[in-house]
């Protein structure tokens, strides 16, 4: 955990040349940060937080987004924190029987020339903080709430207040990576706005020491159900299990880490029509926790002059097809390359950021989409769900994977 105490927010800031300042320190703000870092910005992170907690549970980093983190330079201090599954197994929720298997590991390390991982997402927090505390050229301001943006003629001036105190930061460009609620998009587009997808996702882990050893196999496990799915994978060097189940529901409270009674995972989450192992796994979670799914329409603008809109901000997405993080992650590459060139010249960043918008949009619209019609496919019932099964069984592994070279072979252009 780090507090504002540890920052080097107090620090007098020079004049708002070569500086970028982002709003937002989740994982998308931080990536963005190191990036631009590496191309010779000043970056300062504004995050409203007075403290970085470690909230949430498990990512999957697909090649897509592992080979970023990798040119960054954090592969030695990811490695030790990540597993490698080697594989996906689909199970029938219905049948109880594992009915495909999607081959991770070497075959996709080999296929797209970088990793499959899995991580806690407090772990991938921990590294990329630390890689922040050590790059001069980034200041991290925890309690520093964004207020506005104006703009001037070679750039803006971001508005922050901590406490009392409101201080003005002159700057090139401002990037709102501020997450689905995001403040910067409702200033510049406040039409924009979250929509609830009326689905709630329930979350916890388990500790692996209490499962069967179906559950030590290091792989991704997804089981389909009728109207209902659920995920289970190793995270902490397989210690714990991560767990996500995601059914239908009405409560729509904003947020990511509300505590939920167990009774809620009965009520809304039939799991007695599951198989036993499923109900094995749900009962040896510590705790739950629940969040109600929104998106951000990715085909909404992006950008206005001088700032951009990043990750969830610009594009909240449903966890269908595990890309939420990892789109966040390469719209950070893509941003800190096409603002490089800027850096003696101020007055190319508002194209800059139109280039960045236009080389991203299509392809999270897509990304979008498909977590979207994923989530249509995982709770089919019925002859539906029949069709489906049948269809995996047949396709086989490799032809599934096959299927997501459009995602994890992607590199930056």
């Amino acid at each position: 955990m780090i507090d504002a105490n540890q920052t080097r927010g107090d620090r007098a800031s020079p004049a708002g040349a070569r500086t970028v300042v982002v709003a937002g320190a989740g994982i998308g703000g931080l990536t963005a940060a190191l990036a631009l870092a590496a191309k010779g910005f000043r970056v300062i992170v504004l995050e409203k937080s007075e403290r970085l907690e470690e909230i949430g549970a498990g990512l999957q980093l697909s090649p897509n987004a592992s080979r970023i983190l990798i040119d960054l330079g954090l592969r030695a201090t990811l490695e030790p924190r990540v597993i490698a599954p080697d594989a996906i197994s689909i199970f029938s929720a219905r049948a109880g029987a594992e009915i495909g298997q999607i081959p991770l590991g070497e075959p996709a390390n080999f296929r797209y020339g970088a990793p499959y991982w899995i991580v806690h997402r407090a772990d991938l927090q921990q590294v990329l903080l630390a890689r922040v505390a050590a790059t001069p050229d980034i200041d991290l301001r925890l309690g520093a709430q964004f207020e506005d943006v104006a703009s001037y003629g070679k750039g803006v001036t971001v508005g922050q207040r901590r406490g009392t105190t409101r201080h003005q930061e002159p700057a090139l460009a401002l990037i709102g990576a501020d997450g689905v609620w995001s403040a910067v998009r409702n200033q510049l587009f406040p039409k924009v706005q979250a929509s609830f997808s009326g689905r709630i996702a329930w979350r916890g882990t388990a500790d692996t020491a209490q499962l069967p050893s179906q559950f030590r196999l290091g792989r991704v496990l997804l089981w389909l159900g009728a109207n209902a799915h659920l995920v289970a994978y190793p995270v902490s060097g397989g210690q714990r299990i991560n767990v996500v189940a995601v059914s239908p529901g009405t409560w729509n409270r904003p947020g990511y880490n509300e505590s939920a009674d167990p009774a809620d995972i009965r009520n809304q989450f039939d799991i007695r029509n599951w198989p036993a192992s499923v109900r094995m796994l749900v009962g040896a979670v510590d705790g739950w926790r629940r969040w109600a799914l929104f998106g951000v329409d990715a085909g909404a603008p992006w950008v206005s002059g001088r700032v951009a809109l990043l990750g969830d901000a610009a594009h909240a997405m449903l966890p269908f097809v595990a890309q939420g993080a990892a789109m966040a992650i390469e719209d950070a590459a893509v941003l800190a390359d096409r603002l490089s060139d800027t850096i003696n010249d101020p007055a190319g960043v508002p194209a800059a950021l139109e280039h960045y918008a236009g080389a991203r949009q299509a392809r999270v619209v897509r990304v979008q989409r498909t977590a979207l019609r994923s989530g249509q496919i995982y709770h089919l019932s019925g002859a539906m769900a029949l069709a489906r099964d049948s269809f995996i069984r047949l396709a086989g592994g490799q032809r599934l994977l096959t299927r997501q070279d459009w995602i994890y072979d992607w590199r930056q252009r």
